[in-house]
């Protein structure tokens, strides 16, 4: 069978005070594009499928009519939500989604329907698993778990860590395997020792919510979401990256999404498959405007954060005409040098984790243990 994994979508994301949302469509239509190519039989979307938990009409739009794409008359999509969306709503529409071949794992473990006539079928669910078979009886088994917290889950705080949290979770999308078909663990998890992004929020918070790798399973494929940078963690464990760059230390990042088979119990051919729809970010400098208005022109139809080195503050001319030489300027970072500037911490820039800690400095002198930064991080995402 073979196997799409792509995550991270981000619907209704902005650059700044840019709308993306005509990327998004470009680049989904674009991942239809590719299942069509390499008979992609499954697709799994390891979660953020849109950026708040109360996305903008037109982003949930797009979602309905791109999975509704993806899935088409012969594939199957399978969803889980991941921290950014709201389960409960992600979801909402499984009823009648599943009748088009799209399973949606929102944030309760969930039973579906199993049979019908779809060249790819659940043959078998349970409480957070799933069993595939295609035409020519090839069936994968799919351990799907959603981002995953107490929270979200309903249940009360225990002196569980949260590590042992994730592998109870785990375990019981297990439950049903009997090692006869190909594994695949579908989920959004930030896996200790990955490598993170600026349009990430709060992802680590001095690794509280890290997951070691010794509580994943061994074998198998791993398709995981939450880190936009396209990664391999430990020996079976794939995060494909986020569709476009959503910040600018992604700038000199290729997207892709991961493309693999599998051949009886086996997972076999595993490729990267290159995205090229999307504006590209570019992070630029220059030593003053002049140079800056020479260098903008060459880079069109881009996204551009120009960090300019100055020996006096930009004046309203110059900064019309700076966003006049290319309107993908979506930054300007003015640095004047001066012998007797100190540095100065922009609070503005920092996330609410870093405050947290800086809070914690001012007031105690140290560094906030990691069950408070733990506890934090429960609370904020909460609220």
């Amino acid at each position: 069978m073979n196997v799409l994994h792509t995550s991270d979508w981000h619907l209704g994301k902005r650059l700044m005070d840019r709308e993306r949302l005509p990327e998004q469509i470009s680049v989904l239509d674009e991942l239809s594009q590719i299942c069509d190519r390499e008979n992609v039989e499954l697709v799994l979307v390891a979660g953020d499928v849109f950026d708040t938990f109360l996305p903008p009409s037109e982003a949930e739009e797009v979602f309905y009519r791109a999975a509704k794409k993806l899935a088409g008359d012969r594939r199957a999509v399978i969803i889980v939500s991941g921290n950014h969306d709201d389960g409960v709503r992600l979801s909402a529409s499984a009823p009648l989604a599943e009748e088009q071949g799209i399973y949606i794992f929102g944030n309760k473990p969930k039973v579906f329907p199993c049979g019908g006539s779809r060249p790819v079928r659940a043959v078998a669910s349970g409480e957070g698993f799933l069993v595939m078979e295609n035409a020519a009886g090839e069936r994968v088994y799919v351990n799907a778990l959603p981002y995953p917290n107490e929270a979200r889950f309903r249940e009360e705080k225990t002196e569980e860590s949260f590590s042992q949290k994730v592998s109870r979770w785990i375990a019981r999308g297990e439950a049903e395997y009997r090692g006869d078909a190909a594994h695949i663990l579908l989920t959004h998890l930030f896996v200790a020792g990955g490598k993170t992004s600026e349009s990430e929020r709060d992802i680590d918070l001095g690794g509280a919510r890290a997951v070691p790798l010794y509580c994943l399973p061994e074998g198998g494929y791993i398709a995981l979401g939450h880190l936009h940078k396209r990664q391999k963690v430990g020996n079976n464990a794939y995060y494909s990256g986020s569709l476009l760059q959503y910040s600018f230390d992604e700038a000199d990042t290729e997207k892709s999404v991961v493309l693999f088979r599998t051949e009886g119990v086996e997972i076999a051919d595993i490729r990267q498959i290159p995205i090229t729809a999307g504006k590209k970010l570019v992070r630029l400098e220059s030593n003053g405007v002049e140079a800056a208005l020479r260098l903008l022109p060459e880079y069109p139809d881009c996204y551009i954060e120009l960090t300019l080195h100055l020996t006096a503050p930009l004046t309203s001319s110059e900064t019309q005409a700076l966003r006049e030489a290319n309107e993908g300027l979506v930054s300007l970072v003015a640095q004047v040098s001066s012998s007797s500037a100190a540095p100065v911490v922009c609070r503005s820039a920092l996330s609410a984790g870093q405050l947290f800690t800086e809070y914690y400095r001012s007031v105690y002198g140290a560094e906030p243990s990691d069950e408070l930064n733990e506890a934090f991080l429960s609370l904020m995402e909460e609220a």
